[in-house]
């Protein structure tokens, strides 16, 4: 009997391994397309925060100034009468009168006492002491008449940047149409212009806006942050060396590393009510001081060094150590002359974070009280100051429409003063960067 072999066509199986790939392939691109939309989000969002801060802050830099003609007559301000030019004589004046004459001359029709306070209100307090610097720099200017550009207040300074809306009803802005009128008349005249703010940048705080300055927070935060840095450095250094190459590896240097990585997470209020029983209320030491300041700062600041300090230290490679050993080198000298300086740039790194961390603080200096009015310049670490986070604390918390400005520009400088902490940083990495 024969036998038929019949053939049976073959079913292709597809191929698992192409399917999973192209699947591996789909689900990598899927990945990165979330990261560049996450990093785009992010910068988005950076983009528009920068720009809000700028936009309301850059004003800042701009103050309004008022021509008035003053008349500088020493038998109606009191000034010098003997004619001596004593410094302390001719700073006693009356300025302020002169001032407001100036002011009633240029407006005659003003005569009732209240439109004469009204009127009074376009030009700044400060301006008093700027006629009196005026003097003093100049004397020969008494007994004559001199048109000065004044200071205006900060409401017309908010008016002449367009920041007080003139279709409101009066009862809803701050300046008074006859203010607006006055304020006009000055302007067609050519007597109102815009000038550099110099007051924002080399002065104190003021209660009024248009006399406040930053400098005083600026050289308060230098102070703090130079306290916190001498003493976190090398101390945070030192504990990282100590813990990575010589400490033994036991159960009490397991607790320290323990509690030094739960120090890094415990809220910085926390160190400002340590600070304030401790530093003030035991020590003693001066109340809204960089001293106290920097110290506090540094105790939120250490445990950030020692962490990056030791995994600096430890990203160095075994080898070095073992070479260095193999030529003689004692422990201590390996560390010091190869392991350190290996690690520096990534102990850098976690000082500058640390430093950033610290420099946008603001809880715990409230605790020890570097939330004062603070209107003198600081000249030492003992001084009461302030910092530019505390101000822009102070400044936002104000009603006047003025310090809105002032407190995006305060921002701005606290930027600044980061951008250059991180560029001192990078050069400073870069100049002990090695590569091996």
């Amino acid at each position: 009997m024969t036998e038929i072999a019949v053939s049976l066509p073959t079913v292709r199986r597809p191929d698992l391994s192409e399917a999973r790939l192209r699947r591996r392939y789909a689900a990598e691109k899927r990945f990165r397309l979330y990261g560049a939309s996450a990093i785009c989000l992010a910068v988005l969002m950076l983009g528009i925060l920068l720009i809000t801060i700028v936009g309301k802050g850059y004003s800042a830099i701009l103050q309004t100034e008022i021509a008035l003609d003053v008349v500088i007559d020493p038998a109606e301000a009191g000034i010098d009468p003997e004619g001596t030019r004593d410094r302390a004589v001719l700073a006693n004046a009356d300025y302020a009168k002169l001032i407001k004459s100036a002011l009633y001359a240029r407006f005659p029709d003003v005569t009732s006492r209240q439109e004469k306070r009204v009127l009074n209100d376009l030009v700044s307090s400060g301006a008093t002491y700027e006629l009196r610097d005026a003097v003093l720099e100049n004397p020969a200017l008494i007994g004559t008449t001199q048109r000065l550009w004044l200071t205006a207040s900060d409401d017309i300074d908010m008016l002449s940047k367009g920041y007080t809306p003139r279709d409101v009803p009066e009862t809803e802005r701050r300046v008074s149409d006859k203010q607006i009128a006055w304020f006009d008349a000055l302007a067609d005249d050519g007597m109102v212009r815009k000038a550099f703010n110099t007051t924002f940048f080399t002065a104190g705080d003021s209660r009024e806006p248009e006399q406040a300055g930053v400098l005083g927070a600026v050289v308060g935060t230098v102070l703090t942050m130079l306290v916190t840095l001498s003493m976190t450095l090398p101390l945070g250094i030192a504990t990282a060396i100590y813990l990575e190459e010589f400490a033994p590896k036991n159960k009490w240097t397991d607790f320290i590393e323990v509690n030094i990585n739960n120090l890094a997470a415990v809220p910085s209020i926390v160190f400002g009510l340590l600070g304030l029983a401790v530093f003030l209320g035991f020590f003693g030491l001066p109340r809204s001081a960089p001293l106290v300041g920097g110290m506090v700062l540094a105790l939120i600041v250490l445990p950030t060094i020692i962490i990056a300090g030791r995994a600096a230290i430890k990203a160095v490679p075994p080898s070095i150590r073992e070479a260095a050993l193999g030529v003689g080198a004692s422990p201590l000298q390996v560390v010091s002359h190869h392991v350190l300086p290996l690690a520096m740039p990534g102990i850098l790194t976690g000082t500058i974070i640390g430093m950033a961390h610290a420099l946008g603080e603001t809880a715990p200096l409230l605790m020890i009280g570097m939330v004062a009015f603070i209107v003198d310049i600081p000249h030492g670490i003992t001084d009461a100051a302030t910092v530019l986070p505390v101000q822009v604390y102070i400044w936002a918390d104000s009603p006047e429409r003025a310090f809105v400005e002032r407190t995006s520009a305060v921002i701005i400088v606290l930027l600044v003063v980061l951008m250059a902490m991180n560029a001192v940083a990078i050069l400073l990495r870069r100049r002990f960067e090695r590569r091996w």
